[in-house]
């Protein structure tokens, strides 16, 4: 019998709210804020249908991960399908996101979200 049920991925941020409002926009979750968490800075977009969700965690002096190089190691990243790159590119650009100069891949791209973390756009 498993210890623990129901994992959540955490991503510290330096704005909890807009981070959430860009993947909630991104995967057309509805965005949640909780005011009773740790410090009032903690806020999670949920997909009701499936119960999947994601948390942001607002931090002081949040500094972004560097990306491909390690200066300040990337930690996680999300991929997330679409079924037209360059449809994708263009809706999560409007959204706030920056593509990145380096794109290792042909069947993906990589754009770093409004807080600097990296997230791939893959064909699917």
């Amino acid at each position: 019998m498993a210890i623990a049920r129901n994992p959540t991925t955490v991503l510290d941020c330096p704005d909890a709210v807009a981070l959430a409002t860009f993947y909630g926009a991104l995967l057309d979750w509805k965005v949640n804020l909780h005011e009773d968490g740790p410090d009032g800075d903690w806020t999670d977009i949920a997909d009701d249908a499936t119960g999947q969700r994601y948390c942001f965690q607002q931090v002081e002096n949040y500094t972004p991960p560097v990306w491909p190089e390690q200066d300040i190691p990337q930690q996680m990243h999300i991929d997330v399908d679409v079924d037209d790159l360059d449809e994708g590119e263009a809706a999560v650009l409007l959204l706030g996101a920056t593509k990145h100069a380096y794109q290792p891949g042909k069947s993906f791209r990589v754009f770093l979200d409004p807080a600097g973390h990296p997230f791939c756009l893959c064909q699917g």
